[in-house]
C-alpha cells in the first residue's frame, strides 16, 4: 500500500540516551533497551478507513512518531510498521450504509490519512501493509495457529463453514497486557468487537480467528479453515511478524487499544509458541464538545478539513505538543488558537536568537522522558520570552563531545515542527 513521502530528517549527533516509556504491561515508565542492539522496532496499529483523520487518530501516529524520533535522537535505528485494517465489520458496514464497494472506501480514506500524515509531518513507517494485501501471510498464520492445536472450529447458522476461535485457555494469556479482571473485560468487550454470548465458545472472551464465509461479504480461500476472512487480532499480528519479527521492542495505539486488541494479540503470538511486544505505551483519548471523539458518535474535528480551512499544519502539531500523550484531553477552538500564537512567536524569535544550547539540551530531555511535550513547550515558550529554560539535570553535551544549538534544527529533529521556511 503507497503511504506518504516523509519529511526530511536531519537528526542532531547523537545524545547516547535511550528513551524512557510507559509501559502498560509494567505500569511505570521505564527506559527502553532494543532487543536488538542499535535498531529498535516499533508497531503502530493502523486505521480502519472510514472517517479518517480525525484529531484522535492524529494523537496517536503524533505520538508514535515521537517515540521513533526519540530513539534516532538517541543514536538508534527505529524500524516502524503499520497495518490498514481494510478488511472489517466497521468498515464493511459503511460501504454498504453508502453504497460503494469496500474497495473503493478503503483506498479513498487511506489516500486522504497518507495526505494528512504528510501534513503533519510525520515519518512514514518502512511497512506500510493493508490486511487484504497480507492475506495469504494471514492464511498461514491462522493455518499455524490450527495446527498447534490452539484453536477450536464453532458451528454456523448462516455459513456453510465453521467459524474458528483461538482457545485462550491453551496458553494461559489472558489479560498479560492490561491486567485486569474478567469482569472489567466483560464491561467493554462486547463494544469493542467482541462476541461473548456466542453459542459454541470454549470461554466468552476468546476471539475470533477466521469466520467463515457469508453471503455478501468478502472472503478468501483457505486449505485448513476453508473460505472466509481473518479476525481483527492475527491481522496485526502476522503483519508485526513479517515486518519486524518476533518480539518487537513497541506496540503503541490508542489507550482504547488495550484490551482487548492489544491482550489478544500477545495472546495470538503465544499461540505461536512467540512473544510479542516488550512494551506498550498507549495513548490518551483525545474529546470534542464533552464526548470522546469516536466515528460511532460522528463528534469529529478533521485534519484534512482544518487544513483546508488555512490552518498551519504546525499549529495543528503544536495543540498535540500541549498535551501529554497518555493524558485525555478535549479539543477546543482557544487550542488552536493558543498554538497558531506560539507558532508566531518561535518564528519570530528564531530571526533574533536562533541558537542556544541550553535550550536544545532540554528539548532534548523532555523527549526523552516519556515524551513529555508540555514540558518541551515551556522551554520553548520561555525562549521566546527572552527567558533562561530550567537545567535541572540537563547536559548540553551529546554522546560524540557536541553541544547542538540550533534551535530550529532541535524542534525539527525532535517534534517535527518546522518553524523555518
Amino acid at each position: 500500500m503507497k503511504s506518504w513521502t516523509s519529511p526530511t530528517i536531519a537528526p542532531l549527533p547523537a545524545s547516547g540516551r535511550l528513551p524512557r516509556l510507559h509501559d502498560t504491561r509494567a505500569g511505570a515508565v521505564r527506559e527502553i533497551v532494543p532487543l536488538e542492539e542499535g535498531r529498535a522496532r516499533i508497531y503502530v496499529c493502523g486505521i480502519t478507513p472510514y472517517d479518517s483523520t480525525h484529531l484522535g487518530h492524529a494523537a496517536t501516529y503524533h505520538a508514535a512518531d515521537l517515540m521513533r524520533r526519540a530513539f534516532l535522537d538517541a543514536g538508534i535505528e527505529a524500524s516502524v510498521a503499520q497495518n490498514v485494517t481494510d478488511v472489517d465489520d466497521p468498515l464493511l458496514e459503511r460501504a454498504d450504509r453508502d453504497g460503494v464497494d469496500w474497495r473503493e472506501l478503503a483506498a479513498d480514506q487511506s489516500a486522504l490519512f497518507a495526505g494528512d500524515m504528510a501534513a503533519l509531518r510525520i515519518i512514514a513507517p518502512e511497512t506500510y501493509e493493508s490486511v487484504s494485501e497480507a492475506m495469504e501471510r494471514i492464511i498461514s498464520t491462522v493455518t499455524r495457529i490450527v495446527d498447534r492445536g490452539r484453536a477450536y472450529q464453532v458451528p454456523t447458522d448462516d455459513a456453510e463453514g465453521d467459524d474458528w476461535y483461538l482457545d485462550l485457555s491453551a496458553d494461559g494469556t489472558l489479560g498479560e497486557v492490561s491486567g485486569w479482571t474478567r469482569e472489567q473485560m466483560m464491561e467493554v468487550f462486547a463494544d469493542r468487537g467482541g462476541d461473548p454470548e456466542r453459542p459454541g465458545k470454549r470461554d466468552p472472551f476468546d476471539p475470533l480467528l477466521w469466520r467463515a464465509a457469508r453471503d455478501g461479504e468478502p472472503s478468501w480461500e483457505a486449505d485448513v479453515v476453508g473460505a472466509g476472512r481473518p479476525g481483527w487480532h492475527v491481522e496485526c499480528v502476522t503483519i508485526s511478524e513479517g515486518a519486524l519479527g518476533l518480539p518487537f521492542d513497541v506496540q503503541t495505539g490508542g489507550r482504547d487499544l488495550i484490551f482487548p486488541h492489544h491482550d489478544m494479540s500477545a495472546s495470538h503470538a503465544a499461540a505461536l509458541g512467540e512473544g510479542f511486544a516488550a512494551c506498550y505505551p498507549h495513548v490518551g483519548m483525545v474529546a470534542y464538545q464533552g464526548v470522546k471523539m469516536s466515528k460511532s458518535l460522528g463528534n469529529l474535528v478533521f485534519v484534512s478539513r482544518l487544513v483546508a480551512a488555512g490552518e498551519d499544519p504546525m499549529a495543528v502539531r503544536l495543540v498535540l505538543m500541549a498535551h501529554h500523550y497518555r493524558s485525555d484531553w478535549e479539543w477546543t477552538d482557544a487550542e488552536l488558537s493558543t498554538a497558531r500564537d506560539r507558532l508566531a512567536a518561535y518564528r519570530a524569535t528564531l530571526a533574533e536568537r536562533p541558537r542556544d544550547a541550553a535550550v536544545v539540551a532540554a528539548l532534548r530531555a523532555a523527549l526523552a522522558d516519556d515524551l513529555d511535550t508540555p514540558r518541551a513547550l515551556a522551554v520553548l515558550d520561555a525562549w521566546a520570552a527572552g527567558e533562561s529554560p530550567s537545567t535541572d539535570g540537563v547536559t548540553a553535551q551529546s554522546s560524540g563531545g557536541e553541544a547542538p544549538d540550533d534551535v530550529a534544527a532541535a524542534v525539527d529533529a525532535l517534534f517535527g515542527i518546522a518553524l523555518r521556511a
